[in-house]
Protein backbone atom coordinates (compact mmCIF):
# COMPACT_ATOMS: atom_id res chain seq x y z
CA UNK A 1 0.00 0.00 0.00
CA UNK A 2 1.43 3.69 -0.70
CA UNK A 3 1.77 5.82 1.62
CA UNK A 4 -0.86 8.39 0.67
CA UNK A 5 -3.35 5.49 0.30
CA UNK A 6 -1.91 4.65 4.02
CA UNK A 7 -2.19 8.32 5.39
CA UNK A 8 -5.62 8.73 3.92
CA UNK A 9 -7.34 5.53 5.63
CA UNK A 10 -5.44 6.42 8.90
CA UNK A 11 -6.34 10.06 9.31
CA UNK A 12 -10.21 9.32 8.77
CA UNK A 13 -9.89 11.15 5.23
CA UNK A 14 -13.27 11.64 3.27
CA UNK A 15 -11.84 8.68 0.89
CA UNK A 16 -10.87 6.93 3.49
CA UNK A 17 -13.85 3.78 2.80
CA UNK A 18 -12.95 3.83 -0.75
CA UNK A 19 -9.58 3.43 -0.75
CA UNK A 20 -9.94 0.58 1.92
CA UNK A 21 -11.77 -0.96 -0.49
CA UNK A 22 -9.32 -0.70 -3.42
CA UNK A 23 -7.16 -1.84 -0.97
CA UNK A 24 -9.00 -5.17 -0.22
CA UNK A 25 -10.18 -5.58 -4.12
CA UNK A 26 -13.65 -4.68 -3.12
CA UNK A 27 -15.74 -3.78 -6.22
CA UNK A 28 -16.24 0.53 -6.25
CA UNK A 29 -20.00 1.71 -6.98
CA UNK A 30 -21.87 4.07 -8.74
CA UNK A 31 -21.83 6.38 -5.59
CA UNK A 32 -18.22 5.89 -4.85
CA UNK A 33 -17.42 6.54 -8.22
CA UNK A 34 -19.24 10.28 -7.58
CA UNK A 35 -17.34 10.80 -4.49
CA UNK A 36 -14.07 10.23 -5.87
CA UNK A 37 -15.06 12.81 -9.20
CA UNK A 38 -16.61 15.48 -6.49
CA UNK A 39 -13.25 15.13 -4.50
CA UNK A 40 -10.26 17.50 -4.37
CA UNK A 41 -7.97 15.74 -3.48
CA UNK A 42 -6.01 14.63 -6.77
CA UNK A 43 -2.80 13.51 -5.28
CA UNK A 44 -5.25 10.68 -2.79
CA UNK A 45 -7.07 10.26 -6.22
CA UNK A 46 -4.35 9.47 -8.23
CA UNK A 47 -2.68 7.17 -6.01
CA UNK A 48 -5.50 5.42 -6.02
CA UNK A 49 -5.32 4.94 -9.54
CA UNK A 50 -1.85 3.79 -9.19
CA UNK A 51 -2.09 1.07 -6.80
CA UNK A 52 -4.92 -0.35 -9.06
CA UNK A 53 -2.83 -0.13 -11.95
CA UNK A 54 0.36 -2.01 -9.84
CA UNK A 55 -1.84 -4.54 -8.64
CA UNK A 56 -3.58 -5.21 -11.70
CA UNK A 57 0.13 -5.65 -13.99
CA UNK A 58 0.99 -7.65 -11.48
CA UNK A 59 4.28 -9.75 -10.04
CA UNK A 60 7.41 -7.85 -11.84
CA UNK A 61 5.27 -5.88 -14.23
CA UNK A 62 4.12 -3.31 -11.46
CA UNK A 63 6.28 -0.45 -13.44
CA UNK A 64 5.51 -1.75 -17.38
CA UNK A 65 3.84 0.87 -20.03
CA UNK A 66 2.85 -0.42 -23.11
CA UNK A 67 3.09 1.10 -26.05
CA UNK A 68 3.31 -0.61 -29.95
CA UNK A 69 4.58 0.53 -33.21
CA UNK A 70 1.45 1.33 -35.41
CA UNK A 71 -0.19 3.72 -38.11
CA UNK A 72 -3.49 5.18 -38.74
CA UNK A 73 -4.89 4.30 -41.93
CA UNK A 74 -8.21 6.18 -42.58
CA UNK A 75 -9.37 5.04 -46.55
CA UNK A 76 -12.21 7.84 -46.76
CA UNK A 77 -13.47 10.80 -44.72
CA UNK A 78 -17.06 11.13 -46.13
CA UNK A 79 -19.52 10.32 -43.56
CA UNK A 80 -23.50 10.25 -44.27
CA UNK A 81 -23.29 11.28 -40.04
CA UNK A 82 -23.48 14.60 -39.28
CA UNK A 83 -22.45 14.30 -35.02
CA UNK A 84 -22.02 18.49 -34.32
CA UNK A 85 -18.79 17.77 -32.70
CA UNK A 86 -17.07 16.12 -35.44
CA UNK A 87 -14.51 18.29 -37.91
CA UNK A 88 -13.19 15.34 -39.45
CA UNK A 89 -16.31 14.57 -41.35
CA UNK A 90 -17.74 18.24 -40.92
CA UNK A 91 -20.94 19.19 -43.91
CA UNK A 92 -18.89 22.52 -44.40
CA UNK A 93 -15.90 20.23 -45.75
CA UNK A 94 -17.38 18.13 -48.05
CA UNK A 95 -15.75 19.35 -50.82
CA UNK A 96 -12.17 18.22 -49.05
CA UNK A 97 -13.69 14.45 -48.67
CA UNK A 98 -11.99 12.13 -50.32
CA UNK A 99 -12.28 8.24 -50.85
CA UNK A 100 -9.04 5.95 -51.97
CA UNK A 101 -8.76 3.12 -53.86
CA UNK A 102 -7.70 0.00 -52.30
CA UNK A 103 -4.41 0.42 -54.46
CA UNK A 104 -4.13 3.96 -52.47
CA UNK A 105 -4.97 2.00 -49.16
CA UNK A 106 -2.36 -0.62 -49.75
CA UNK A 107 0.17 1.80 -50.98
CA UNK A 108 -0.14 3.84 -47.43
CA UNK A 109 -0.19 0.80 -46.01
CA UNK A 110 3.26 -0.14 -47.63
CA UNK A 111 4.53 2.62 -46.81
CA UNK A 112 4.11 2.30 -43.01
CA UNK A 113 5.37 -1.23 -43.22
CA UNK A 114 9.04 -0.02 -44.62
CA UNK A 115 9.03 2.29 -41.20
CA UNK A 116 8.89 -1.11 -38.97
CA UNK A 117 4.83 -0.76 -38.06
CA UNK A 118 3.29 -3.74 -36.77
CA UNK A 119 -0.47 -2.73 -36.36
CA UNK A 120 -2.44 -0.69 -38.55
CA UNK A 121 -5.36 0.99 -36.89
CA UNK A 122 -7.89 1.66 -39.56
CA UNK A 123 -11.23 3.29 -39.32
CA UNK A 124 -12.93 5.70 -41.80
CA UNK A 125 -16.19 7.55 -41.98
CA UNK A 126 -19.82 6.06 -43.03
CA UNK A 127 -19.34 6.02 -46.96
CA UNK A 128 -21.82 4.01 -49.17
CA UNK A 129 -19.05 3.68 -51.52
CA UNK A 130 -17.18 1.89 -49.37
CA UNK A 131 -19.27 -1.32 -49.03
CA UNK A 132 -18.35 -4.93 -47.24
CA UNK A 133 -16.65 -5.79 -50.70
CA UNK A 134 -14.50 -2.54 -50.97
CA UNK A 135 -13.42 -3.47 -47.11
CA UNK A 136 -12.65 -7.10 -47.90
CA UNK A 137 -10.42 -6.45 -50.47
CA UNK A 138 -8.85 -3.97 -48.33
CA UNK A 139 -8.40 -6.42 -46.02
CA UNK A 140 -7.28 -9.20 -48.26
CA UNK A 141 -4.63 -7.00 -50.24
CA UNK A 142 -2.97 -6.02 -47.10
CA UNK A 143 -3.06 -9.31 -45.61
CA UNK A 144 -1.58 -11.06 -49.01
CA UNK A 145 0.84 -8.48 -49.31
CA UNK A 146 1.92 -7.43 -45.97
CA UNK A 147 0.98 -10.65 -44.10
CA UNK A 148 3.06 -9.46 -40.76
CA UNK A 149 0.73 -6.56 -40.25
CA UNK A 150 -2.00 -7.06 -37.88
CA UNK A 151 -5.09 -5.25 -38.65
CA UNK A 152 -7.07 -3.39 -36.00
CA UNK A 153 -9.93 -2.29 -37.71
CA UNK A 154 -14.04 -1.04 -37.91
CA UNK A 155 -15.48 0.66 -35.12
CA UNK A 156 -18.89 -0.75 -33.84
CA UNK A 157 -20.66 2.25 -36.27
CA UNK A 158 -18.40 1.14 -39.10
CA UNK A 159 -20.00 -2.77 -38.09
CA UNK A 160 -23.93 -1.34 -37.78
CA UNK A 161 -23.46 0.78 -40.98
CA UNK A 162 -22.55 -2.07 -42.96
CA UNK A 163 -24.55 -4.54 -41.59
CA UNK A 164 -27.72 -2.14 -42.42
CA UNK A 165 -25.79 -1.82 -46.06
CA UNK A 166 -25.72 -4.83 -47.06
CA UNK A 167 -28.66 -6.27 -45.34
CA UNK A 168 -26.78 -8.60 -42.69
CA UNK A 169 -26.41 -9.39 -39.64
CA UNK A 170 -23.62 -8.09 -37.28
CA UNK A 171 -22.34 -11.39 -36.83
CA UNK A 172 -22.28 -11.91 -40.70
CA UNK A 173 -20.43 -8.78 -40.98
CA UNK A 174 -18.04 -9.52 -38.55
CA UNK A 175 -17.31 -13.43 -40.04
CA UNK A 176 -16.46 -12.54 -43.42
CA UNK A 177 -14.41 -9.72 -42.36
CA UNK A 178 -12.52 -12.08 -40.07
CA UNK A 179 -12.19 -14.35 -43.02
CA UNK A 180 -9.64 -11.89 -45.08
CA UNK A 181 -7.68 -10.91 -42.09
CA UNK A 182 -9.43 -8.28 -39.77
CA UNK A 183 -7.55 -9.06 -36.01
CA UNK A 184 -9.46 -7.04 -33.36
CA UNK A 185 -11.05 -4.10 -33.51
CA UNK A 186 -10.88 -0.47 -31.79
CA UNK A 187 -13.58 0.98 -29.41
CA UNK A 188 -14.08 4.37 -31.21
CA UNK A 189 -17.99 5.62 -31.79
CA UNK A 190 -18.80 5.01 -27.77
CA UNK A 191 -19.11 8.95 -27.58
CA UNK A 192 -21.01 8.93 -24.05
CA UNK A 193 -23.97 6.70 -23.89
CA UNK A 194 -26.49 8.83 -22.64
CA UNK A 195 -29.19 9.70 -25.40
CA UNK A 196 -29.93 12.95 -23.90
CA UNK A 197 -26.17 14.21 -24.74
CA UNK A 198 -26.27 11.92 -27.48
CA UNK A 199 -29.47 14.18 -28.98
CA UNK A 200 -28.03 17.50 -28.17
CA UNK A 201 -24.98 16.48 -30.51
CA UNK A 202 -27.04 14.93 -33.09
CA UNK A 203 -25.63 11.61 -32.99
CA UNK A 204 -27.73 9.01 -34.30
CA UNK A 205 -25.60 5.97 -34.76
CA UNK A 206 -24.93 3.23 -32.07
CA UNK A 207 -26.78 3.94 -29.56
CA UNK A 208 -25.39 1.80 -26.02
CA UNK A 209 -27.29 -1.19 -26.19
CA UNK A 210 -26.17 -1.91 -30.42
CA UNK A 211 -22.41 -0.62 -29.87
CA UNK A 212 -22.29 -3.15 -26.32
CA UNK A 213 -24.38 -5.84 -28.56
CA UNK A 214 -21.09 -5.64 -31.80
CA UNK A 215 -18.50 -5.99 -29.32
CA UNK A 216 -19.91 -8.64 -27.59
CA UNK A 217 -20.62 -10.73 -30.91
CA UNK A 218 -17.01 -9.63 -31.84
CA UNK A 219 -15.98 -10.94 -28.16
CA UNK A 220 -17.73 -14.56 -28.77
CA UNK A 221 -15.45 -14.50 -32.21
CA UNK A 222 -12.42 -14.44 -30.81
CA UNK A 223 -11.62 -11.44 -31.81
CA UNK A 224 -10.24 -8.59 -28.62
CA UNK A 225 -11.67 -5.12 -29.18
CA UNK A 226 -11.00 -1.89 -27.03
CA UNK A 227 -13.71 0.46 -25.70
CA UNK A 228 -13.76 4.25 -25.75
CA UNK A 229 -15.41 7.73 -23.93
CA UNK A 230 -15.53 10.57 -25.17
CA UNK A 231 -15.90 14.08 -23.03
CA UNK A 232 -16.07 17.69 -23.54
CA UNK A 233 -19.56 17.38 -25.42
CA UNK A 234 -22.05 18.83 -22.61
CA UNK A 235 -21.72 15.27 -20.47
CA UNK A 236 -22.12 15.31 -16.76
CA UNK A 237 -19.70 13.20 -14.29
CA UNK A 238 -22.70 10.89 -13.94
CA UNK A 239 -23.27 10.32 -17.79
CA UNK A 240 -19.46 9.27 -17.48
CA UNK A 241 -20.20 6.95 -14.89
CA UNK A 242 -23.35 4.93 -16.13
CA UNK A 243 -21.12 4.72 -19.38
CA UNK A 244 -18.43 3.15 -17.39
CA UNK A 245 -20.54 0.76 -15.60
CA UNK A 246 -22.22 -0.41 -18.63
CA UNK A 247 -19.24 -1.16 -20.26
CA UNK A 248 -17.73 -2.86 -17.40
CA UNK A 249 -21.19 -4.89 -17.41
CA UNK A 250 -20.60 -5.90 -20.73
CA UNK A 251 -16.95 -7.33 -19.90
CA UNK A 252 -18.87 -9.01 -17.11
CA UNK A 253 -20.55 -11.19 -20.08
CA UNK A 254 -17.91 -11.75 -22.72
CA UNK A 255 -14.53 -10.73 -21.52
CA UNK A 256 -12.93 -9.63 -24.80
CA UNK A 257 -12.31 -5.89 -24.05
CA UNK A 258 -8.55 -5.32 -23.65
CA UNK A 259 -8.14 -1.59 -22.78
CA UNK A 260 -10.17 1.24 -21.67
CA UNK A 261 -9.57 4.82 -23.49
CA UNK A 262 -10.82 8.19 -22.14
CA UNK A 263 -11.00 10.76 -25.13
CA UNK A 264 -10.65 14.45 -25.14
CA UNK A 265 -12.69 16.46 -27.66
CA UNK A 266 -11.10 19.13 -29.45
CA UNK A 267 -13.65 21.63 -31.13
CA UNK A 268 -12.03 23.28 -34.59
CA UNK A 269 -14.96 23.21 -37.11
CA UNK A 270 -17.68 23.20 -35.24
CA UNK A 271 -20.25 25.02 -33.68
CA UNK A 272 -20.36 23.38 -30.25
CA UNK A 273 -17.80 25.26 -28.16
CA UNK A 274 -20.25 27.88 -26.97
CA UNK A 275 -22.27 25.19 -25.37
CA UNK A 276 -20.01 22.76 -23.75
CA UNK A 277 -17.13 23.60 -21.33
CA UNK A 278 -13.81 22.07 -22.12
CA UNK A 279 -12.41 19.22 -19.35
CA UNK A 280 -9.41 20.57 -17.54
CA UNK A 281 -6.27 18.30 -17.00
CA UNK A 282 -7.44 17.57 -13.50
CA UNK A 283 -10.60 16.26 -14.66
CA UNK A 284 -8.78 14.33 -17.50
CA UNK A 285 -6.67 13.10 -14.83
CA UNK A 286 -9.83 11.86 -13.21
CA UNK A 287 -11.29 10.06 -15.76
CA UNK A 288 -7.83 8.18 -16.19
CA UNK A 289 -8.02 7.11 -12.34
CA UNK A 290 -11.13 6.72 -11.63
CA UNK A 291 -11.69 4.27 -15.09
CA UNK A 292 -9.02 2.78 -13.41
CA UNK A 293 -10.55 1.92 -9.82
CA UNK A 294 -14.05 1.48 -11.16
CA UNK A 295 -13.48 -0.60 -14.61
CA UNK A 296 -11.75 -3.20 -12.30
CA UNK A 297 -12.43 -5.72 -15.18
CA UNK A 298 -10.70 -4.23 -18.20
CA UNK A 299 -7.22 -5.36 -17.93
CA UNK A 300 -5.76 -1.94 -19.35
CA UNK A 301 -6.16 1.84 -19.28
CA UNK A 302 -4.98 4.33 -22.09
CA UNK A 303 -3.62 7.96 -21.74
CA UNK A 304 -3.86 8.32 -25.29
CA UNK A 305 -1.10 10.86 -26.13
CA UNK A 306 -2.85 12.38 -29.40
CA UNK A 307 -5.70 13.00 -27.59
CA UNK A 308 -4.38 14.41 -23.86
CA UNK A 309 -0.73 15.99 -25.01
CA UNK A 310 2.57 14.23 -24.45
CA UNK A 311 2.97 16.28 -21.14
CA UNK A 312 -0.75 14.85 -19.76
CA UNK A 313 -0.25 11.41 -20.80
CA UNK A 314 2.66 11.14 -18.67
CA UNK A 315 1.00 12.70 -15.85
CA UNK A 316 -1.45 9.86 -16.29
CA UNK A 317 0.61 7.62 -16.00
CA UNK A 318 1.01 8.47 -12.53
CA UNK A 319 -3.04 8.03 -11.76
CA UNK A 320 -3.53 4.43 -13.17
CA UNK A 321 -2.87 4.40 -16.98
CA UNK A 322 -0.90 1.48 -18.20
CA UNK A 323 -0.55 2.06 -22.00
CA UNK A 324 0.31 4.96 -24.25
CA UNK A 325 -1.13 3.53 -27.60
CA UNK A 326 1.59 4.13 -30.02
CA UNK A 327 4.22 5.51 -32.05
CA UNK A 328 1.07 6.25 -34.74
CA UNK A 329 2.35 7.68 -37.91
CA UNK A 330 0.14 10.44 -39.78
CA UNK A 331 -2.97 10.98 -37.36
CA UNK A 332 -6.35 12.42 -39.34
CA UNK A 333 -9.44 12.24 -36.70
CA UNK A 334 -8.26 14.49 -34.04
CA UNK A 335 -5.91 16.78 -35.37
CA UNK A 336 -8.86 17.67 -38.60
CA UNK A 337 -10.66 19.27 -34.92
CA UNK A 338 -7.42 21.03 -33.75
CA UNK A 339 -5.48 18.85 -31.42
CA UNK A 340 -1.45 20.19 -31.30
CA UNK A 341 0.63 16.96 -30.30
CA UNK A 342 2.74 15.22 -32.99
CA UNK A 343 1.89 13.53 -35.97
CA UNK A 344 4.09 11.09 -35.14
CA UNK A 345 6.81 10.03 -32.48
CA UNK A 346 9.90 7.65 -33.01
CA UNK A 347 9.84 4.56 -30.96
CA UNK A 348 12.70 5.77 -28.99
CA UNK A 349 11.16 9.33 -28.27
CA UNK A 350 8.45 7.26 -26.94
CA UNK A 351 10.37 4.96 -24.52
CA UNK A 352 11.94 7.91 -23.72
CA UNK A 353 8.87 9.74 -22.74
CA UNK A 354 8.00 6.79 -20.72
CA UNK A 355 11.19 6.24 -18.55
CA UNK A 356 11.12 9.84 -17.73
CA UNK A 357 7.59 9.55 -16.33
CA UNK A 358 9.03 6.91 -14.08
CA UNK A 359 8.00 3.85 -15.85
CA UNK A 360 9.37 0.74 -17.58
CA UNK A 361 9.13 0.98 -21.44
CA UNK A 362 7.50 -2.24 -23.52
CA UNK A 363 6.57 -2.56 -26.47
CA UNK A 364 3.74 -4.67 -27.30
CA UNK A 365 1.56 -5.96 -30.08
CA UNK A 366 -1.52 -5.67 -30.78
CA UNK A 367 -3.15 -8.03 -28.08
CA UNK A 368 -0.70 -7.09 -25.52
CA UNK A 369 1.82 -9.80 -26.31
CA UNK A 370 5.25 -8.46 -25.26
CA UNK A 371 7.45 -7.88 -27.79
CA UNK A 372 10.68 -6.48 -25.96
CA UNK A 373 11.07 -4.58 -22.65
CA UNK A 374 13.34 -1.78 -23.45
CA UNK A 375 16.26 -1.15 -22.33
CA UNK A 376 15.74 1.97 -21.74
CA UNK A 377 15.09 2.50 -17.54
CA UNK A 378 12.80 4.32 -15.82
CA UNK A 379 14.07 7.85 -14.07
CA UNK A 380 12.17 9.04 -11.26
CA UNK A 381 10.04 11.98 -11.43
CA UNK A 382 10.12 13.96 -7.84
CA UNK A 383 8.33 16.93 -9.44
CA UNK A 384 4.46 16.87 -7.38
CA UNK A 385 1.61 16.76 -9.05
CA UNK A 386 0.68 20.16 -8.74
CA UNK A 387 3.77 21.68 -10.13
CA UNK A 388 3.89 19.37 -12.82
CA UNK A 389 -0.11 20.33 -13.96
CA UNK A 390 0.97 23.93 -13.25
CA UNK A 391 3.69 23.40 -16.38
CA UNK A 392 0.87 21.73 -18.51
CA UNK A 393 -0.95 24.52 -17.72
Amino acid sequence: MSAVIEKAIASGHPLADIAEKVYAGTRLTREDAIRLYESDDLQAIGALGEFARRKKAGPGREKYVYYSHNMHLNPTNFCVETCRFCSYANPAERSKAYTWTVDRVLEEARKGSERGINEIHMVGGLNPACDLGYYEEVLRQIKSKLPHIHMKAFTAVEIEYLANLEGMSYQEVLERLIAVGLGSMPGGGAEIFDEEVRERMAVKKTPAHVYLEIHGIAHKLGLKTNATMLTGISESRENKIDHMLLLRGQQDLTGGFQCFIPLKCYYDGTNIASEVTEPSPSELLKDIAISRLLMDNFPHIKAYWIQLGVELAQLALSFGADDMDGTIGEEKITHAAGARSPLELAQDRMEQLIASAGYQPVERDTIYNIRQVSSVKPVENLESIADRLQKIG
